[in-house]
């Protein structure tokens, strides 16, 4: 057990080569997302959005494989850090097995989890998907995907608006410009009364969606941290300036040249850094500064944790890594079959939980909290 101003030892652990002030913010965008390998199988090119996605694949002039089978090879190097080099290039498109259709809840985030892939472009060294998903970390998309979003229908309840959340195993914004999948999704649930789609992205390339015939059935989240966690953790993806210019772009009216879309904030994963309160005010009062007009926004809130499985994993990943994930000091909860994770302890939780509401609700007032975790 931590002794009770145990937040400060934890966070002289965490980022120790940060400095205490505030950096200053960087700004730029995320860079394209251009894999140097490019895999289709036969069943993903018999699919007419298969052959988009080569069209697209084409159109950026990227290395193609045509494979004779469905199974993909050739994706391990010599050791752990080659193998995750080769699949972090490499973009597979694939069918979707059938087990897929058979969507699985996925809360506090939505109602249902539906996968249009499973990958991340991006280099977060406190990735959730590490552990989690089998193999190499390739970037899968589905060629299927309008037989996914059919089969949703059929998961939607009478009398109120069913979720299904698409970002549970891809950043969806930062593979867009080479699947069109998200774009798919969001026309797809624009027809869907009863339905509402969720994503949530570290990237900022959104010109795409902004006239999209969304109906405000989807709601469009950006991740957001403090400076230092952001620069330091989050390697490929965009500035948090950029990501709340996405947001804003997203946010704004479509007669203000927005998209009008309802949007979100995910604030994940919190972590007591040094100087956290003032860090996390800084970006609070950067968003709200960024969102100075009315519009419909919601914040979830997700504090840090890992499991000994995705330990070990970014730990091979990321061997020099400044990432806490000491045991020691934290708390274990456990799941209902049985799995471990490493979490705050409770007292720091409720410090962490205390502020982060008091600070959310005091800037903005309007904008529901959806959960804390």
């Amino acid at each position: 057990m931590l002794e009770s101003g145990a937040l400060v030892s934890l966070s002289d652990t965490l980022l120790t080569d940060q400095p205490t002030s505030a950096p200053q913010p960087l700004t730029h965008a995320a860079r394209l997302w251009l894999p140097k390998r490019v895999l289709f199988t036969p069943d993903a090119l018999h699919e007419p959005f298969g052959q988009q996605m080569l069209q697209r694949a084409e159109a950026h002039n990227l290395d193609i494989e045509l494979l004779k089978s469905n199974r993909l090879t050739g994706l391990r190097g010599a050791d752990v850090r080659e193998t995750y080099r080769n699949a972090k290039n490499t973009l597979a498109v694939v069918c979707a097995p059938p087990s897929a259709l058979k969507l699985q809840p996925t809360p506090p985030s939505a109602d249902w989890q539906m996968n249009l892939a499973e990958g991340c472009p991006a280099h977060c060294q406190y990735c959730y998907l590490a552990g989690s998903l089998p193999g190499p970390p390739v970037v899968r998309a589905y060629a299927n995907l309008p037989k996914l979003l059919e089969g949703t229908a059929a998961y939607e309840q009478a009398g109120r608006r069913t979720s299904f959340e698409v970002s549970c195993y891809t950043d969806v914004l930062g593979i867009e410009h080479l699947t069109g999948s998200l774009a798919e999704c969001i026309r797809y649930y624009g027809t869907r009364e009863g339905a509402q789609l969720r994503f949530v992205s570290k990237y900022n390339q959104v010109d795409s969606l902004l006239e999209l015939p969304h109906n405000g059935h989807t709601r469009a989240r950006f991740s957001l941290n403090a400076e230092p966690v952001a620069r330091r953790l989050e390697g490929g993806t965009a500035s948090i300036e950029a990501r709340l210019q996405a947001l804003r772009q997203l946010a704004l009216p479509r007669e203000l040249g927005g998209g009008g879309y309802p949007v979100g904030v995910v604030l994940a994963p919190i972590m007591p850094i040094p100087n956290w309160r003032e860090q996390y005010s800084a970006l609070l009062d950067r968003l709200a500064a960024t969102l100075d007009f009315a519009c419909d926004l919601t914040v979830e809130m997700i504090s840090h944790r890992f499991t000994p499985g995705s330990k070990d994993v970014l730990l091979q990943w990321y061997p020099n890594t400044s990432l806490d994930l000491a045991e020691e000091g934290r708390a274990v909860k456990r799941n209902k079959f049985g799995g471990t994770k490493y979490v705050y302890q409770p007292e720091d939780m409720r410090t962490l939980k205390q502020f982060f509401f008091t600070e959310w609700q005091r800037r903005f007032p309007h904008a529901p909290i959806q959960y804390w975790t």
